[in-house]
């Protein structure tokens, strides 16, 4: 089973409830298994100067070994986001309640209109760098970023303040109930 990994962010209600909503419910789904989580840090949010201020984001990145298509994987994660109260399409850069990313399937890469692997912004976002290292600092991320995860973050250009939290997410073992679908 390929690897994935998969970025959480939540600005908007109760920020570490959504994320904890996201493990829960992409565990429940039996093409994937939450495999780990990473600690969970604030940011402030990414805004255009023309949209004002923001909440700031809580971001976590997680593991999981999955048996479907990236596709199908981001179906799912949009269908997660839904289930939290996220609407699409939204404005680029809108609070949302929850917001997940597929970073990289194991090597694979895509570029369609619908799904690009490995994400094409990952390199200029610390948020997703920073707790993605704990996880997993030594992935290499497919081209055309060719390196490993920690070598991402040391060269990411995004200087944004991060902080680690005291949030932890709890990922169910492999042989507990599922706690639900969507």
């Amino acid at each position: 089973m390929p690897l994935a990994y998969l970025g959480l962010g939540s600005n908007q209600g109760a920020r570490r409830e959504h994320l904890q909503a996201a493990v829960d419910r992409l565990s429940a789904q039996d093409a994937l298994r939450v495999l780990g989580a990473s600690p969970v840090y604030e940011t402030e949010a990414h805004t255009r100067p023309s949209s004002g201020p923001q909440p700031p984001f809580l971001n976590a990145v997680l593991r999981a070994a999955i048996t479907d298509s990236p596709e199908a994987l981001l179906r799912t994660a949009h269908a997660v986001e839904g289930a939290e109260g996220r609407t699409r399409p939204a404005e680029r850069w809108a609070p949302r309640p929850l917001d997940i990313d597929l970073l990289a399937v194991g090597q694979k890469t895509r570029r369609t209109d619908f799904l690009t692997l490995p994400h094409p912004r990952l390199g200029e976002r610390r948020f997703v760098l920073r707790p993605w290292a704990d996880l997993a600092p030594n992935f290499p991320v497919p081209p055309p970023f060719e390196a490993p995860v920690h070598r991402l973050l040391a060269d990411c250009p995004d200087d944004t303040a991060l902080r680690r939290t005291a949030h932890t997410l709890h990922v169910p073992p492999p042989d507990a109930p599922s706690p639900g679908a969507l």
